[in-house]
């Protein structure tokens, strides 16, 4: 077995269009899924790519995937990574995948002095809480995640317009 990780291709937006899907199936969240081949072939891609991916393949077959972008943290002065998605198919876990692509951002960080690395889980993924434990990744339980989007984001929005 070779396992092997590799930044994704152009035309492979479906592949990672694919994990995505997959990866909200297992979250019970395929219905929030509105991307489309286009929007991830601009996304990774286009003039101004927003965010990178990398491929997992065991013995040349893609069986999982990282996608993450650049952030900062202004207490470092420092830029990090944020990794939006991890996924590895089921058929593959535990033969490293995971961990391989994990590895791979680490590495980016060290190379290029970033920060850190830094992910959300739910809170209802045990078997991924306890692989991230493994690792020594650190729970950050006195942080809130707050979100605006939809209506919410619309409505802020338009009250900067009007100011």
């Amino acid at each position: 077995m070779t396992l092997t990780i590799r930044p994704v291709r152009v035309g492979e937006a479906a592949l990672v269009l694919g994990f995505i899907r997959e990866l909200a199936e297992y979250e019970k969240l395929l219905q929030a899924v509105e991307a489309d081949e286009a929007a991830i072939e601009v996304l990774l891609f286009g003039p101004a790519p927003r965010a990178f991916c990398d491929i997992a393949e065991v013995d040349g077959i893609p069986v999982g995937f990282a996608l993450w972008f650049y952030n900062v943290s202004t207490f470092k002065g420092r830029c990090g990574l944020y990794l939006e998605d991890l996924y590895v198919r089921p058929e593959a876990r535990g033969l490293g995948a995971g961990k391989a692509l994990l590895a791979n951002l680490a590495k980016r960080c060290i190379d290029e002095s970033l920060g850190r690395l830094e992910w959300a889980v739910l809170d209802w993924n045990a078997p991924s809480i306890a692989f991230y434990d493994s690792l020594g990744a650190a729970s950050m339980n006195e942080w809130i995640i707050r979100r605006l989007s939809g209506e919410a984001l619309e409505t802020l929005a338009a009250a900067h317009r009007s100011a």
